[in-house]
Order: structure tokens, then C-alpha cells, then sequence
């Protein structure tokens, strides 16, 4: 038995970082860049590293410059603590799994710590390796929680739960963190949005040299609408009313009011939290040319809409002068439909 499963990247278009506090978002899985698991039955359970877990310098300068852009960490404990956390979920709800060990191991060209969820689809790829492997079937808003649980509860990475989602549903997909709704069945609504004809034109650029780890960014975030910050609380219901608006107009047809709830996304981050000039430089290269713009993430990467061709090539000139890469992702279709 040789199983290969994949998550792709994703971008949030609208509503984010409100997933992590209750509120409500939009976004989409493309299948551009990618993790994929490959599972094996062996004798025992071995979790063999991938290229991101080496622990081979050439000299003190390489390890000082690998630690400062990408910290201590590689994948193998987020293999090993979403392995944990669907073992204890079967134990737990009569889920027998057949006695039976694997080999796993990882590879992923998600650029890495620019807010394109590459933490969270080596840990969707594995949990949906270990479902194949163990043939067993746990509901796509049960496995997202799953998953957002091996990161958050088992290896304290403060995150929401947006990313796991799309990327066990994939395409482009609304969600409602709603907290009454949440607490009491341990996830939220989530809902396929169609990408209708006149859908408008989507970008996604990043930044390979601007690697940021996005837990520290949204750990200071947590403790400041723990502490019910007035402004923190405020935006993130202004990140959810925004979401909610954007679900309406692109269920609607109503395809001309998304760059401006995309700019707004923006506009309402850079006005309350302390965005990094770096970051800050790609929205405003990006607007210069007409093009909307907001973060796909945390940082690091950006996403919006063109108008057309033109202003595609211009968007790419002017974000290649600050050292961008910019492309058209390629929306995956939703997870078990036939591909377009």
C-alpha cells in the first residue's frame, strides 16, 4: 500500500484574522504549491524528516540565517502531532483502526512563512493520509478542528482554524466561526461559494525573502482580545461584517464589490495592528497600478483582484522591482468534485 495525499496553499480574501476569534472569512485553496504526504506499511511507525527538517550546515553563518528565517522547527512535529491526535480521537469515539504501522514522509513547495498556510497542509495531508491508511472516514468540519488541534493544543501555535478548513474542503469557501455555534458543536458553518462566470480576476504574489513566523504575530494578537481590548474586539467584528459582505456579493453575482471589500480588509489591519513596512510596500505597489490588495495571511504574501491583462503585466513589473513573485493561482476544485 503506497498513499500520496496533497494539500495545497491557500489565501484568505476577505475576513482574515477574524477566523481565530469567532468571526468569519473567505477563502480559497489553489493548486499552485503544495504538501503531500506519502504513507507506507512498515513493521513500525517512522516519521522520516524532509528537506526542511535537515540539521546539516555548511558553516555557523548558514545555521544563524536558517534559524532567523524559518526558527527551530521543521515538519516532523506537526506529522507527529496530528498522527497523535487522530489516534486519540478514534480511541476515544469507538473508532477501531486495524493493527497495522507506517512509514510517512513529507514534501512541500509552499513557499515557506509567507502566510500561505504550508504549516497547516502538511498537517490536512497527513490527517487525510491517515484516514486513507486506517479507511477511516471523519467529517471534513470535524477533521479541520482536528488538525487546528494538533497545532494549537499539542505544540502551542496560536492560529485559526480558516486554514485547516480550506484545506480539507478545498476551492473557495465562506466561513462562520460564529462562538455559540462553535462551542457547542466544536466547529463552524462552512459553505462551497460557486466561482460563477464574471467571477473577477484574482492575483496572489509573495515575498521569498520576507519569512515571518506567523505565530508570533498572532500570539500578541490572543492576548490582546483576551484582554478585550476595545479595538482588537472591534475590528474583528468589522473583519466578519466584511466576510459577510463578500459572501453576498460573490452568492449574489454582485462581482464589483469585492476589490473594495478586499482593499477594506486591508485598510481596517493596517489601522489597527502594527503591519511591517516591508508588508505594507507590496499593498501599495500593488494599488499603484490599480489593482486591489490585502495580506493572504499573516504576511509576506499578497492577494486581489486585475482588471485585465494590462494591468496584470504592469502589476507584475511593479511588484518585481521590491523583489516579488507574482502569479494566477489556479483555484482546486472542491475536494471529491470533478476537477472543472
Amino acid at each position: 500500500m503506497l498513499l500520496h495525499t496533497t494539500s495545497f496553499a491557500r489565501a484568505g480574501l476577505v475576513g482574515n484574522p477574524s477566523d481565530g476569534y469567532y468571526g468569519k472569512t473567505v477563502a480559497f485553496s489553489f493548486e499552485d504549491f503544495g504538501a503531500t504526504v506519502t504513507m507506507y506499511e512498515t513493521p513500525e511507525v517512522q516519521i522520516l524528516p524532509a528537506a526542511v527538517d535537515d540539521a546539516l550546515f555548511p558553516d555557523l553563518d548558514a545555521l544563524v540565517k536558517d534559524v532567523g528565517l524559518y526558527g527551530y522547527y521543521g515538519g516532523l512535529r506537526l506529522l507527529k502531532a496530528t498522527a497523535k491526535v487522530f489516534a486519540v480521537h478514534c480511541r476515544e469515539h469507538g473508532i477501531g483502526l486495524p493493527k497495522r504501522n507506517f512509514t510517512v514522509r513529507y514534501r512541500s513547495n509552499i513557499p515557506r512563512l509567507v502566510g500561505l498556510g504550508g504549516s497547516s497542509a502538511i498537517c490536512t495531508a497527513m490527517f487525510k493520509g491517515l484516514m486513507r491508511f486506517y479507511e477511516v472516514e471523519i467529517a471534513p468540519p470535524v477533521a479541520a478542528s482536528l488538525c487546528w488541534r494538533a497545532e494549537n493544543a499539542e505544540l502551542g501555535i496560536t492560529c485559526g482554524l480558516q486554514d485547516r478548513v480550506v484545506q480539507l474542503y478545498d476551492g473557495l469557501v465562506y466561513m462562520d466561526f460564529d462562538r455559540e455555534l462553535f462551542e457547542r458543536q466544536g466547529y463552524g458553518r462552512y459553505e462551497y461559494i460557486p466561482v460563477k462566470s464574471g467571477f473577477p480576476p484574482l492575483y496572489l504574489a509573495y515575498d521569498p525573502n520576507r519569512a515571518e513566523i506567523s505565530g508570533v504575530y498572532h500570539r500578541r494578537l490572543r492576548v490582546l482580545f483576551e484582554e478585550k481590548n476595545r479595538d482588537i474586539v472591534s475590528a474583528m467584528s468589522e473583519f466578519a461584517d466584511l466576510a459577510q459582505q463578500a459572501y453576498e456579493a460573490l452568492t449574489g453575482g454582485r462581482f464589483e464589490k469585492l476589490p473594495a471589500l478586499i482593499d477594506a480588509n486591508f485598510d481596517l489591519r493596517h489601522r489597527v495592528f502594527n503591519v511591517a513596512e516591508e508588508n505594507v510596500r507590496m499593498v501599495e505597489q500593488a494599488r499603484s497600478v490599480g489593482a486591489s490588495a490585502k495580506f493572504a495571511g499573516s504576511g509576506g504574501a499578497i492577494v486581489g483582484t486585475y482588471e485585465d491583462e494590462a494591468m496584470y503585466r504592469v502589476l507584475g513589473e511593479a511588484l518585481g522591482r521590491i523583489g516579488c513573485r507574482l502569479l494566477k493561482p489556479r483555484l482546486a476544485p472542491p475536494a471529491g468534485a470533478p476537477p472543472p
